[in-house]
């Protein structure tokens, strides 16, 4: 039996065996991997995390918890799936972003830079979320929308369109900023 310890002391684990016959990460005996996913060398899978379909978990991403990753998601860098959090279609996390709580990420959505997405936001469509911008509540952020800097959009607000918001932007409540509109500076809408 091998262990390796996550944090909270020493779990079995196994290494993953990629489609194409390489060695992948670590992933302990609770958590699923299908035999269809790509895991990088040094990713892990644990708790009882779920990753399934064609998705690939690269570098030193995690995904922990109760989290799942599936379709064609990519989960690469240094990036964190946790929680309850939900990563599928074609969605990308990487860099250093972290989804979380009972989040969803799906369908061409990006989350890069130091961004989290968390609480039961949800991130799809074509939608980016980068640098270090916060996204959460029940908040969504859709269509070819843009949430960056350090910009947050939370509570029940709505991005969409081809929306920006950015630099120290907040957009809450139950805002809807949307069209070809930019919320930037200070500002503070609701």
């Amino acid at each position: 039996m091998t262990t390796f310890d996550f944090g909270h002391g020493p779990v079995e684990v196994k290494r993953h065996m990629n489609p194409d016959g390489t060695e992948g990460g670590w992933v302990t005996v609770t958590a699923e991997v299908d035999s269809t996913c790509y895991i990088g060398i040094d990713a892990m899978v644990y708790d009882n995390a779920r990753v399934y379909g064609y998705a690939r978990v690269y570098d030193k991403a995690l995904v922990s918890g109760n989290a799942q990753v599936s379709g064609n998601a990519l989960v690469t860098g240094n990036a964190r799936i946790f929680d309850n959090a939900r990563v599928f279609g074609n969605a990308q996390i990487y860099g250093n972003a972290r989804v979380f709580g009972d989040a969803q990420v799906a369908g061409f959505a990006q989350v890069f830079g130091n961004a989290w997405v968390f609480g039961d936001a949800f991130v799809f469509e074509n939608a980016w979320v980068f640098e270090n911008a916060l996204v959460y509540g029940n908040a969504r952020v859709y269509d070819k929308a843009q949430v960056y800097g350090n910009a947050r959009v939370y509570d029940k607000a709505q991005v969409y369109g081809n929306a920006q918001v950015f630099g120290n932007a907040w957009v809450y409540d139950y805002a809807w900023v949307f069209g070809d509109a930019r919320v930037s500076g200070e500002a503070q809408v609701s």
